[in-house]
């Protein structure tokens, strides 16, 4: 008897232990990669929870989550593909005022950014200029930042001007990266990109007038197959606390406290 209570307790301890280590997956809208990890670094050693980060454009992880990725929790860049996962049943903000509408953890900027090296400074200027032979955006189908973009260059009447120079990137950390290597002039991406010490080194930026844009509200929810929803929850609070979101604000996200 004493044996068979002896090898419950330590399958009970090994199940606890594997659970424990479980880390929790998290779906990762593009611009967070450069703010993500050290806050994902903090959250651990305060909670003892691992966490694995993806990062993508939203559109992308979305379509990942409906076809069944094993992800807990999804961050994106917009607020409209998480509620998409909501309506369809695979997602929920249970927790807040509104389970069916996604929790806003941060807001985005967009700017324009140019090499040093370029001559071409950024401003709504080069935008206009025959000079700028390549502007690289992100994917307006996949990326809210895209998205962004396209409404800017609308909002100014220079899209149909600009379209057959623009250079489209699956996802905007990949829209830094194609201005930053030379392959193209300038790039409309986010803030949190210009503003790594890569790209704070090698170029400068500009702010697009927020009013040239919709607002880049970024929203949370948990993927209802999670069986990691008590730490997601954690995660979530942990980013909306006020240490965090100034954290966010110095990396270049506009805080929602």
């Amino acid at each position: 008897m004493f044996f068979r209570i002896l090898i419950a307790l330590l399958g009970l301890s090994l199940m606890q232990t594997a659970t424990a280590q479980t880390p929790l997956r998290v779906a990762a809208a593009a611009d967070l990669e450069p703010v993500l990890p050290p806050i994902l670094d903090q959250f651990r050693q305060q909670t003892g929870i691992q966490v694995d980060a993806t990062f993508q454009a939203s559109a992308i992880l979305a379509t990942q989550i409906q076809n069944g990725a094993p992800f807990d929790l999804f961050l994106s860049a917009d607020l409209g593909f998480p509620k998409r996962l909501i309506d369809a049943g695979m997602a929920d903000a249970a927790g807040s005022a509104d389970s069916s509408t996604p929790i806003t953890y941060a807001k985005g900027t967009l700017v324009l950014w140019a090499r040093k090296d370029s001559h071409l400074p950024p401003s709504l200027e080069l935008l206009r200029s025959r000079d700028l032979k390549r502007l690289a955006i992100a994917n307006p189908e996949s990326a809210p930042y895209g998205r962004a973009a396209v409404a800017a260059l609308t909002s100014l009447k220079l899209y149909d001007e600009l379209k057959p120079r623009l250079v489209t990137a699956q996802n905007i950390a990949q829209t830094a990266q194609f201005v930053d290597s030379g392959n193209a002039d300038a790039g409309l991406i986010s803030l949190t990109s210009a503003m790594t010490p890569k790209l704070a080194a090698s170029g400068t930026y500009f702010v697009i007038p927020r009013d040239l844009y919709p607002p880049i509200e970024q929203g949370a929810v948990i993927v209802s197959k999670t069986s990691q929803r008590n730490a997601a929850h954690r995660l979530l609070d942990f980013l909306l606390s006020a240490p965090v979101q100034a954290e966010l604000a110095k990396a270049g996200l506009t805080p929602v406290k």
